[in-house]
């Protein structure tokens, strides 16, 4: 099982960075430079993220459980994030403030998509990426507030503008998914198809545009940057731990328990790239982070999850 969880979390990371390859080229030829992609950051962060997020309310089935199941997942993933952005805030609060927000998004803010999504299936089955699924929900409303305000003010004291973080195209997209989901509607073909092309586009666009970044990114320096590697032992060991301990002590268990250390433990988000870019952050840093994190998670997620299992 050990062996088997590496190949699958290998396989990922692999399929993920062939993407990144093609971007990367892409660059370094013209066909698709980093300028033009910082362009279609916006096509991601205004519509096909908010697709993805709808979608993925309208594909659950409504039942008691999968309603009761779907709150408790939600109820922990908000504590996973809540944990990991205030355990992230504190390592990293004696960083510049350039670099510091970097820091303290990637270790706050996991792949619970690409990566998490796809694990759990393999490992768990439709269970564990129903609770997964879960988890994306509080990953996005945390990501679009306490997110944004994180990359975007750099941890500057400045007044918090509580309607410009709510009303954000993450959020929103969950005020309209849920209630689809809690009411059981289908939306008609032609609003569901055109929605399901368009959030398929999610992991390919996201990844051609962190290629252009990671073409344009000196890895020289990454060796000489210790934090690079604190981030990874924060994401990838400290804090799964932390939250492995706190839901079974809370009498999690099971399939639950897994999926959750999964998604505790995947490597930071891709979106982490988009967002320096959006914001205008050090895009060069926010890649290497993910670069690292992301290779390192091979051998930590596969570990993680057999822990899990074993007391769970």
């Amino acid at each position: 099982m050990f062996l088997q969880n590496v190949l699958i979390a290998s396989e990922q990371v692999a399929i993920l960075y062939v993407l990144v390859a093609i971007g990367a080229i892409a660059d370094k030829v013209g066909i698709y430079t980093e300028k033009v992609a910082k362009s279609c950051t916006d096509l991601l962060f205004y519509i096909i993220t908010p697709a993805v997020i709808i979608q993925s309310f309208c594909t659950l089935e409504y039942n008691p459980e999968t309603v009761k199941g779907l709150f408790t997942a939600i109820a922990c993933g908000f504590v996973l994030h809540i944990v990991s952005a205030a355990i992230s805030s504190l390592v990293f609060n004696k960083c510049n403030m350039d670099e510091g927000c970097i820091y303290k998004y990637s270790c706050a803010y996991g792949n619970c998509g690409y990566m998490a999504l796809p694990l759990a299936g393999a490992v768990l089955g439709e269970e564990g990426v129903f609770y997964c699924s879960a988890v994306i929900i509080s990953f996005q409303i945390f990501s679009f507030t306490h997110g944004i305000y994180t990359i975007n003010k750099g941890g500057e004291k400045v007044k918090f503008d509580f309607k410009k973080l709510i009303l954000n195209p993450g959020v929103i997209s969950v005020i309209i998914g849920l209630p689809l989901f809690l009411l059981s509607v289908k939306l008609p073909n032609i609003i569901a198809s055109p929605m399901n092309y368009i959030a398929s586009l999610n992991t390919p666009v996201a990844m051609l545009i962190f290629g252009t970044y990671i073409a344009n990114t000196n890895f020289k320096t990454i060796f000489k940057n210790w934090r690079i590697f604190a981030v990874a032992l924060v994401k990838l060991i400290i804090l799964p731990l932390i939250l492995l301990a706190a839901f079974r002590l809370v009498g999690i268990s099971g399939t639950l328990l897994v999926a959750l250390s999964i998604s505790a433990g995947a490597p930071t988000a891709n979106n982490t790239v988009m967002f320096a870019a959006k914001y205008d952050r050090n895009t060069g840093l926010a890649s290497q982070t993910v670069a690292v994190v992301s290779f390192i998670s091979i051998i930590t997620l596969p570990v993680m999850i057999a822990l899990a299992q074993a007391v769970g």
